[in-house]
């Protein structure tokens, strides 16, 4: 029966499900807000990636820039959550987004809003640095590049899925922050500015070949912070 339902009203469907499961929290854990007037600076923590050429190389550009703008006028108060989807809101033909790769099902695909999992992962990386508190956060299933073709270590990537999978910071410090994305040609940039400094923690990905699957452990310092399992490409 599942597969007779369109999958827009599959999709309206999780939607509202993860708002009314968001209901139960939302006096706890405010999601942080749009503040365009709002510009923290003073110290930050970046990292710079390169964005591969290919295929959609125009169009990932495109829906990085979009979903960019979106991002830089969030000011993430204390105890703040920084959500990646209810910022960006749904990546659709509607809203502006252009298709691009993504992975589906284990396997490369071309879906609307594609290449914004460079993005998220970007982001993810950087708060890894700074230590802040990640409360959800998604491996792709499939590692799809050899170590020449890799612009971030296996384990920093977030894949994003709206409605469905989604990357969600805490801003566990006692002042705000800010995500400043910058692109330039093919370089993305990612910098979590503060008005007081935050420490940069040193971050290691430790990789496991388990045969048909790659298992990495993320640790911060010493301490294990997280496991992610990739399936490996089939050619």
């Amino acid at each position: 029966m599942k597969k007779l339902i369109p999958t827009a009203i599959k999709l309206k469907f999780r939607v509202i499900k993860r708002h009314i499961t968001d209901l139960k929290f939302i006096s706890k854990n405010r999601f942080a807000q749009k503040r365009p007037q709002e510009n923290i600076s003073g110290f930050s923590i970046t990292i710079k990636q390169e964005i591969k050429k290919g295929t959609h190389f125009d169009n990932k550009i495109h829906n990085l820039k979009l979903a960019s703008k979106a991002i830089n006028q969030v000011c993430i108060y204390p105890d703040e959550l920084f959500s990646f989807w209810k910022i960006v809101g749904n990546p659709s033909e509607r809203n502006g987004f252009k298709k691009g790769r993504n992975i589906v099902n284990q396997k490369i695909s071309e879906e609307t809003g594609g290449g914004l999992c460079q993005l998220s992962g970007i982001i993810y990386h950087t708060a890894l640095l700074a230590n802040l508190e990640i409360l959800e956060r998604h491996n792709h299933s499939v590692d799809i590049y050899s170590e020449e073709e890799r612009f971030t270590p296996l384990g920093a990537d977030a894949t994003v899925v709206y409605g469905y999978k989604d990357l969600r910071i805490k801003n566990n410090n006692p002042f705000p922050i800010q995500f400043k994305i910058e692109i330039q040609g093919s370089y993305i940039s990612c910098s979590l500015n503060s008005p007081k400094e935050i420490e940069e923690h040193h971050v290691t990905f430790n990789t496991i070949d388990k045969g048909r699957k790659i298992e990495v452990v993320t640790f911060i310092e010493n301490k294990k912070v997280a496991i992610s399992f990739y399936n490996k490409l089939r050619s």
